[in-house]
């Protein structure tokens, strides 16, 4: 099924497509490839596509975003995380770039384990590591917790708001109003965890499941085999991201989410109450989490998308382009967002914005 070219696997997908399908990535990585690319505006007007959560910037809770803010502007505090997050706005608009000007101490870090050096090298300080991502980067942060707590490093703690993606993806194509016939699923979680959740997501909806990755072809491969499917009535997982996720995934990686983590119910952003859509530590390394230091923030009454109008909830849900927003760029702009999906590097709405659509 594999062709030499894009045009060729252009020239396939239009050959196999007799009606008109749906088709969701649920990547904000493959989003950002279809549109650079530009494989949106060269499928055929039957293949329709819609974009997924697939940003864990986008969907961490406001709530949690809240806590880092507060946490942050403690004189006592170090709060480290990775460099998207320092633009994305809690319930009340302000984010942690905000906080940093302000004067506190808020820094961006390229891999968990350098949050181990800083709490170190800053024994009278709290350090707290805002841990965000999906299955991907939880075994980096699996790994920071065991050797914190090997290294007994008792000024290290984490915010941990991971996710996991098979949830989600089961509470959406649960909902009633969802018209995702076919899923490209994203090719560096499949290569941690596998594919046994999808095994049982396509059987049980129905829905035929690409593991993808994340170039033009292997994007067109994707859809052709989904196209494929759909045409032929199947629903079943394949993998057309062999070179990097094997069937089974990482087992050494699984082991790390496992000793370190249990899934637990949570919010996502945009999205609501997700059964088993998050992670949390459980014991020993629970003795790490910054709940056990310190107690939540006050609850702000609204997030800066209610009460703006932003439609990065529907965005999310893949039930709105970023186009069809009032506010998209005038005046949400990846400068000045109202919404998640603009700050990320991944969300939607900085694609759309960035390539012109």
């Amino acid at each position: 099924m594999s062709s030499s070219s894009p045009e060729q696997l252009l020239a396939e997908i239009r050959h196999h497509c007799t009606q008109s399908w749906t088709l969701m990535e649920v990547c904000g990585g493959q989003t950002h490839a279809l549109l650079r690319h530009g494989i949106d505006q060269l499928l055929p007007a039957e293949i329709h596509l819609i974009h997924g959560p697939g940003c864990p910037v986008c969907v961490t809770a406001s709530e949690r975003i809240d806590q880092a803010l507060e946490l942050a502007a403690r004189p006592e505090v170090i709060l480290c995380s990775f460099g998207d997050m320092l633009r994305v706005p809690g319930r009340q608009g302000r984010n942690l770039l905000a906080v940093r000007a302000e004067g506190g101490d808020v820094r961006v870090v390229y891999s968990p384990l350098d949050v181990l050096a800083v709490a170190q090298q800053h024994p009278d300080r709290l350090v707290v590591f805002l841990a965000v991502g999906f299955e991907t980067t939880a075994p980096a942060t699996a790994l920071l917790a065991r050797r914190a707590l090997l290294a007994g490093v008792p000024n290290l703690t984490l915010l941990v708001c991971h996710v996991r993606v098979p949830p989600v993806l089961h509470a959406m194509l649960n909902a009633p109003q969802c018209q995702v016939q076919g899923l490209l699923a994203a090719g560096n979680v499949c290569a941690v965890m596998g594919q046994a959740e999808y095994n049982a997501l396509a059987a049980e909806h129905r829905r035929p499941i690409v593991v993808t990755g994340f170039s033009a072809m292997e994007l067109l491969q994707g859809i052709l085999q989904a196209v494929d499917q759909l045409e032929r009535g199947a629903h079943r997982v394949e993998n057309g991201y062999r070179r990097a996720a094997a069937e089974q995934g990482n087992h050494a990686a699984q082991a790390l989410i496992q000793q370190v983590f249990h899934p637990i119910d949570c919010q996502w952003r945009g999205l609501g109450w997700i059964p088993g859509g998050g992670l949390a530590l459980r014991e020993p390394f629970a003795s790490l989490a910054v709940e056990r230091r310190v107690a939540p923030p006050v609850s702000a009454p609204a997030s800066p998308e209610q009460a703006q109008g932003c439609i990065s909830g529907l965005v999310l849900q893949g039930l709105a382009r970023p186009s069809a927003c009032p506010h998209f760029r005038r005046p949400c702009t990846p400068e000045q967002p109202l919404g998640a999906p603009m700050v990320s590097s991944e969300g939607a709405c900085a694609a759309y914005y960035r390539y012109q659509r």
